[in-house]
């Protein structure tokens, strides 16, 4: 590894208007691979993500999760004074943010197409809930209730109980394409000088994800059942009972199926025996896979039954907790743990998934509230008199 490489957007300047999960992860992805980012929070709280809960050395696991490496600029938006410190800071931005309630930041003479009047050069990224037009446009959008709108929670659970997934699925998704979106914006502008007004809202990005379902009720009319574990189209593909726990085993193919009844369970018979030869058999007589697969796999331990899979070139999983994740060889013996610096001691962390084989992604700290205000405030040119006023005023923390 080049210690002295060039993060990839070394010189990018991000200013983020941004509260809980969305866009603070796609701007903690910028911050990680180099960029600037400027965090815009209310004087009094700010994120209301920093409340969620308190269980990392006093601090919300979600803002230490997804606030690493950016500086906090604590201002009152409701004051002019406020509005003008982030005008002040688009200035000198390549890209900005924001999360705020529908229609919010254009109310606060805010909005992208407000700030890019003068500069349209600009990547000015809004995410909403629902977009900005229908029915449901100035609808407050949670995680959860997006996944309801956009039909996840149909797919997920169990037969009996539907259910949402366990992370926040659409914040998550729609992180991950503003910040795709946002590269994807300089990329171009790089080329042309042009910069963009995106749009990314929570509901398009679910929707965006459940083609498969989506496809199956287009096409087939009908609606995917909730198979908990399983898989409604591939079998044996579920969690299966062992001596000390359970095994997750998918077979994707009827080759599969061959090499693990012969390879793993040494009954070659069931290879060939019509009701299970094919997939598509398989799926008509899914109980009977089910309990030829279960009454082989309950005699085994776990850890044997696994290596056995593994040789066997069959896919296989143990179904971890989330402490058994954190303990998970794989991201011990490939390094992946750093330790990040918050207002209260340091924290694991582990490294971005992008890994770049020239340099290592940033990993710099989580910020206090307003920790950036007066040293961002005074390269923007405000004296210490200044700043001392506004402080006094509230305006800024």
């Amino acid at each position: 590894m080049t210690e002295s490489a060039p993060l990839p957007l070394d010189g990018v300047t991000v200013v983020a208007l941004e509260q809980a999960v969305a866009a603070p992860l796609a701007t903690r992805h910028l911050a990680d691979m180099g960029a600037r980012v400027i965090k815009i929070e209310r004087v009094e709280g700010g994120d209301f993500a920093r409340a969620y809960d308190d269980v990392v050395h006093g601090q919300a696991s979600h803002f230490v999760w997804l606030n690493r490496g950016k500086e906090s600029v604590a201002v009152d938006l409701k004051t002019e004074s406020g509005r003008d410190v982030v005008r002040r800071l688009v200035e000198h931005a390549d890209v900005v943010v924001q999360n705020l309630a529908p229609g919010a930041a254009a109310r606060l003479g805010l909005g992208a197409e407000q700030l890019r009047a003068t500069r349209p050069e600009l990547v000015a990224v809004d995410i909403t809930g629902y977009g900005t037009e229908g029915p449901l446009r100035d609808r407050k959008a949670y995680d959860m209730l997006v996944q309801a709108e956009a039909g996840l929670i149909s797919v997920t659970g169990t037969p009996d109980t539907a259910t949402k997934t366990g992370v926040a699925a659409s914040d998550i998704a729609t992180g991950m394409y503003a910040l795709s979106a946002i590269l994807a914006a300089l990329l171009r502008r790089g080329r042309t000088g042009k910069g963009a007004h995106i749009d990314v809202s929570m509901f398009d990005a679910t929707v965006e994800w459940m083609g498969h379902p989506m496809y199956i009720s287009l096409y087939a009319d009908r609606q995917i059942p909730r198979a908990g574990l399983g898989h409604p189209a591939i079998v044996p593909y579920d969690a299966y009972p062992t001596v000390d726990g359970e095994i997750l085993i998918g077979v994707q193919n009827d080759r599969g199926w061959r090499q693990l009844v012969t390879e793993v369970f040494s009954l070659p018979d069931l290879a060939d025996d019509p009701r299970f030869a094919t997939n598509v058999e398989r799926v008509r007589h899914r109980a009977e896979v089910d309990a030829v697969v279960a009454e082989q796999t309950r005699q085994c331990s776990t850890a044997d039954l696994d290596a056995r899979l593994a040789d066997a070139g069959i896919p296989a999983a143990r179904i971890r907790d989330v402490a058994g994740m954190v303990e998970h060889p794989q991201l011990a013996v490939r390094d992946r743990w750093r330790e990040v610096g918050t207002e209260h001691g340091s924290v694991r962390a582990v490294l971005p998934p992008m890994t770049f084989h020239d340099v290592e992604l940033r990993m710099d700290a989580v910020p206090a509230l307003g920790e950036h205000t007066a040293a961002v405030l005074g390269d923007l040119g405000w004296s210490e008199t200044e700043i001392a006023e506004l402080r006094a005023r509230n305006v800024v923390r």
